[in-house]
Parts: structure tokens; sequence; C-alpha cells
């Protein structure tokens, strides 16, 4: 197995919060080892829960139709969740669970080391974004440590919020010139911010 395999089969022996009781399947993440974008969601929905792939179903639908408009599927980037198990009622992560699967996001990161990371959703953002509120930066990116973080409203939204479909549309296409220009500008935040540091909104 490669490394990233390896670590995933580690993850889904994870017995480290009170998700491990309650989940079906756990969702490590899926897509290209080698990619220079991973995605980031906030947690497992009920259909990953039951087949342990991130994004499939109803919620997999556009974000295979946002990958597409810039000419990418998904064995080209790699996508992923802040926790790799589902709360129960597809419940927003509580903090401690998000603290809980740090760790295992971190080393995915370490490994893949991508060139831009996408931000899906307000507590992949916080992850991320210090004390940001998601209305006011998505679509843009910042540079910490030499790594590029591109924040975007969830795509599940726009199942809920009809409005918020070309906005989203609208974002992706911004995209390839991130990765491909280095069009962002050099962040002046010295270290990655550590989760108690973040705004939970």
């Amino acid at each position: 197995m490669t490394t990233l395999a390896n670590l995933n089969h580690e993850i889904l022996q994870c017995q480290n919060c009170e998700l491990a009781k309650t989940r079906t399947k756990v969702v490590p993440g899926e897509g290209n080892e080698n990619a220079d974008i991973v995605f980031i969601g906030e947690a497992p929905g009920f259909n990953e829960d039951q087949q342990g792939s991130p994004f499939v179903g109803a919620a997999g639908k556009f974000p295979d139709e946002l990958l597409e408009s810039i000419h990418l599927d998904r064995t080209k980037v790699y996508i992923c969740n802040i926790i790799k198990c589902r709360p129960p009622g597809n419940r927003d992560p509580l903090p401690q669970e998000i603290e809980s699967c740090k760790r295992w996001l971190d080393h995915q990161l370490d490994i893949i080391s991508p060139k831009v990371i996408v931000t899906l959703g307000r507590h992949s953002m916080a992850r991320f974004f210090r004390g940001a509120s998601i209305g006011k930066i998505h679509g843009t990116a910042q540079t910490i440590n030499g790594r590029t973080y591109f924040a975007m409203y969830h795509p599940a939204a726009a199942l809920h919020q009809q409005s918020l479909r070309k906005t989203i549309e609208a974002d992706i296409l911004k995209l390839p010139g991130i990765v491909q220009a280095n069009e962002v500008k050099e962040d002046s935040t010295p270290t990655e911010p550590k989760p108690e540091q973040l705004s939970m909104f």
C-alpha cells in the first residue's frame, strides 16, 4: 500500500471520539495522492456513512459538476472532510470531534502536499481562516507558510439555498488561476492558526 493508503487504513480503525460508536463506516477520503488540489468538506452525511466515500449521492452530483467546469475530475484531486465519521442526524461537528480528527487531516495534507487547499463550508474554513465569515471571504485565497487556502461555500448549501448555486459556480472558476499562476497575495500570518484560536460560527 502507498503511504496515504496506510494512513487511511489507520483512520478506519479510529476510536478517538464518540462518533466511533454511531458510525456505519469511516470516510477517510478519496482521490489522487499526488493531487495539486485538496478539497476539505465538513463531515460525512448519510450516504457517505453508508458507502465510506466522500460526497456521494445528491451531495456528490454538484461537486462533480463543479470539477467538470474547470476540466477536472475526482481522479485528479483529493477530497476529504474535517472529520471522518458522520455526526448523528447530520448535526454540525463538535469542536472536540474536530480536534480528535485533526491529526488525521494533518497527516493527509503532509503526505499529499497540495498546492491549494479548498475549504468547503464554514467549519472547514474555520480550520484555516482565523475568525473569518464565509459570507465575506468566499472566493478568496490566502497563503500561509507557502501553502494556499481557498474558501468556498459548501456545495450542499446550494441544495438548501438555490441562490448560492451561481456564487459557488463563479468561485470555482477562480481556482485554476490560483493553482497555475500563483496569483495569491502572500499572507502576513507567520504560522498556521491553531483551532482553539479560530472562531467557530
